[in-house]
């Protein structure tokens, strides 16, 4: 006997699974710009009264409509920015019903919002509206690699060359596990030249980097783009952490004799909290644990800065080592974040820097979101009249317990 064309799972409208199925297959080869109204139809499939998508912008103060004829909503100040400042549903009435406000998350990045209307809620509608989250947050993260539409979409600004060239070594803001979670931001979002991020999860261990290269042109840029394809080659060949960073110092010295950068590279195994690091001539990273700095933890003796050629070159790197204790976070940090000053020339300065983290972490908040907040307070500080690039990155170890 065949199933029927319309199968319920419980209370609530039925679904029509067939059609739900057409139009999953035809998610898989709809070209970016026909996602919006894909989003409706899947929407009524599963019994609901339609779907809206949102992306956040590069600087995440406002979530941008796919659906061009609408308007942006602020992060900071609307239920759809409650949703994406929280990774957690919001509910709000409408005239005519509900709106489900979604958060739509490809494994710990954030990537927008999803306003899912109904006219009336209950278990089985919210379940499929988060399967709905979920299958438009997969499609979104598939599409977006070679999509110049929707990389457009979620800028409102024109981005320089310079940056446009290093954003696209850029990897997502915020990766992680079970056990652990990195998550970076980087400002000015399109006028960076020489500052950059890199972090990987390859089975149980975490890669983390920073990068400031000297200069802030096309050729500080292309610095850092070189370092990062050197050292991604070198980890996906199973390099050391020596290897890795001896593979950058070779290919700046081949290809670009005359620049260096500076820069700090991890790796934290996820089983064990053993870290060990790097530091090439970059400020040394911080460990906060318990809600305070343990000063010193991470410093070591200075070492070059990553590139240098001839007699300059170090003869071999100093790996050091550590062993982190449960929910220890690590930050790494240019000195643009710093050193940034208010309109008396006032420093933001490093304490600063580390109780607003100490005290939005305390206060419940998500690493990726303490670090949304922190990136907008240091450019509040300097009423957007940033004189560096500013580029942090955090990562905690979170074993389960």
């Amino acid at each position: 006997m065949s199933d029927p064309p319309h199968a319920s799972s419980g209370p609530g409208t039925a679904v029509d699974e067939n059609r739900l199925e057409e139009l999953i297959i035809e998610a898989q080869t709809a070209l970016p710009v026909e996602l919006p109204p894909l989003a409706n139809q899947c929407a009524s499939s599963l019994g609901l009264d339609g779907a809206l998508i949102y992306l956040v912008d590069l600087q995440q103060r406002l979530l941008v409509p796919l659906d061009e004829a609408l308007e942006p909503l602020p992060v900071d100040r609307s239920p759809a920015g409650r949703a994406y400042r929280t990774v957690f549903p919001q509910v709000a009435e409408i005239e005519d019903g509900l709106i489900v406000w979604l958060p739509l998350v490809d494994g710990a990045e954030r990537l927008g919002v999803l306003a899912v209307r109904t006219a009336s809620l209950d278990g089985v509608r919210m379940r499929r509206s988060r399967m709905l989250a979920h299958l438009f947050a997969m499609l979104i993260t598939s599409k977006r690699a070679y999509s110049d539409w929707l990389a457009a979409r979620a800028r409102t600004a024109t981005m320089r060359l310079p940056t446009e060239m290093l954003r696209a070594f850029l990897p997502p803001h915020t990766v992680g596990s079970s056990r652990c979670v990195s998550t970076a931001v980087l400002e000015p979002a399109y006028d960076i030249a020489g500052d950059a991020f890199d972090h990987s999860v390859v089975k149980d261990v975490l890669h983390t980097m920073i990068l400031d290269s000297m200069g802030h042109d096309l050729t500080a840029g292309l610095t850092t783009s070189v370092a990062m394809a050197a050292a991604r080659n070198a980890r996906r060949c199973g390099g050391s952490l020596a290897d890795v960073v001896g593979c950058v110092d070779r290919a700046l010295a081949q290809w670009l004799p005359d620049h260096f950068c500076t820069g700090v590279l991890c790796r934290l195994d996820a089983r064990t909290g053993v870290l060990r690091w790097v530091n090439c001539g970059h400020p040394p990273p911080l460990l906060i644990r318990a809600e305070r700095v343990l000063a010193g933890a991470l410093d070591s003796p200075p070492q070059p800065p990553i590139g240098l050629a001839g007699p300059l070159a170090p003869a071999a790197r100093q790996v050091h080592e550590t062993t982190l204790e449960p929910g220890d976070c690590v930050l790494l940090y240019t000195d643009g974040v710093v050193e940034a000053r208010d309109a008396d020339g006032a420093e933001f300065g490093l304490d600063r820097f580390t109780d607003f983290i100490i005290r939005s972490s305390a206060a419940g908040q998500r690493p990726a979101e303490v670090l949304r907040l922190l990136i907008h307070a240091i450019l509040d500080y300097q009423r957007n009249q940033l004189r560096d690039d500013l580029t942090i990155l955090v990562f905690e170890w979170r074993p389960q317990q």
